[in-house]
């Protein structure tokens, strides 16, 4: 079962605004800056190109590792693959119990006077349901807005021992998989006690006489299952699953691949061995293309960071700022998607190498094209 919090605010904020002043950064501190943007960039530049590699490698290993499961479930179903709809007959139970805390906000805004740089701060102070104490000596007005140093109840995660679907045991990593979580309703609860601290409202158990409006230091807890067992009563039906593994004597456990990945999948749902690997495989092309788009974005920061110091040499003259910052953009853009390409050719090199081939001509499309313009160019 799991305690959950709505993260709500339930006390108007309270707002106050500081300014700092400083001096206007010299254009040798505004160089100094942009070097070290420079050395950003490089970073940056080597971790877009391990992320853009490795990530194609990655693709094809589990594309491959899931055809090579999916033929082992029709061949040979009943030695290495089962898929199981059988009812789950043990449950996760999670706690989660937040705290009544101030929580402060602040917004920043930078303008020049006077030839000086200003800050303004503006700190907006709200009380809000937090899983994790905020430390409150950092507020920028400790008084009246004090926090309790500790957790009144730590939100903890119980598991069940052994956990199986039918007649076989679930592996460590099948049951971290089971993680759809449902509320637990306090419908009908009896109420407590006038004299006792303990409400409900809800589906919470709130330590406060007035649960709606609570103050800095309260408490309110709520459970959660997933894994339902049972005959369809409180506090609702069985639940059911999809599992992919490999069976051995009573247990499932993971399933090592030719091309090295492990398979060890639990759906929370009826599924077929089909159903199964057709989601796993838009699980494989939506990370892949994450991670690439990742990746670019990497590599435009990158590229950015490393030419900031141009922009930073002619940033004294208006009109010449503004053009050279739109082609810093532009050349950024351009040298960031070739760069990336190439990056993802050469991780295709070891699998599909005419793909590799192609997806080479498309990032140096670019360079191809100016080299054909050029001796036109001469010509006229």
């Amino acid at each position: 079962m799991k305690l959950s919090a709505l993260n709500m605010s339930f006390s108007a904020g309270e707002q106050h605004a500081r300014v700092h002043s400083r001096k206007s950064a010299g254009f040798l501190e505004r160089v100094s800056d942009s070097t070290g943007g420079v050395i950003a960039g490089v970073c940056l530049f080597t971790l877009s190109v391990y992320l853009l590699f490795t990530n194609e490698g990655r693709a094809v290993r589990t594309s491959l590792s899931l055809d090579e499961g999916l033929s082992q479930v029709v061949l040979h179903l009943l030695q290495y693959f089962t898929p199981l709809h059988f009812v789950v007959l043990c449950c996760r139970v999670e706690l989660y119990a937040p705290l009544s805390l101030w929580m402060r906000v602040s917004q920043v805004v930078d303008f020049e006077k006077d030839g000086e740089t200003k800050t303004e701060t503006t700190y907006t102070y709200n009380t809000e349901w937090k899983s994790e104490v905020i430390n409150s000596r950092h507020f920028d007005e400790e008084v009246g807005h004090m926090n309790p140093s500790a957790m009144a109840v730590e939100s903890v995660t119980v598991v069940a021992p052994d956990v199986w679907v039918g007649k076989l045991f679930l592996s460590s990593g099948l049951m971290e998989q089971i993680n759809d979580f449902h509320t637990l309703s306090l419908k009908g609860f009896p109420a407590f006690d006038a004299n006792t601290f303990l409400t409900v409202y809800e589906d919470y158990f709130y330590h406060t006489a007035n649960p709606r409006r609570p103050e800095v230091g309260d408490v309110r807890v709520c459970f959660a299952y997933a894994g339902l067992s049972g005959d369809g009563m409180y506090p609702g039906s069985a639940h059911k699953v999809s599992v992919v593994a490999m069976q051995r004597g009573d247990q499932l456990k993971p399933f090592k691949t030719r091309a090295g990945d492990t398979l060890e999948i639990l759906y929370m749902d009826e599924l077929s061995a089909e159903g199964v690997f057709a989601k796993e495989q838009q699980v494989n092309v939506m990370k892949t293309w994450g991670l690439r788009v990742a990746g670019w974005v990497l590599m435009f920061l990158a590229v950015s960071l490393s030419t900031r110091i141009i922009y930073t040499l002619v940033d004294w003259v208006p009109v010449l700022r503004e053009l050279v910052s739109v082609g810093l953009k532009l050349f950024a853009l351009c040298v960031s998607s070739s760069l990336s390409l190439l990056t993802i050719a050469a991780g295709w090199m070891f699998y599909r190498p005419l793909m590799a081939g192609l997806i080479a001509v498309l990032a140096l499309l670019p360079v191809l094209i100016t080299r054909a313009r050029a001796p036109a160019k001469k010509s006229q």
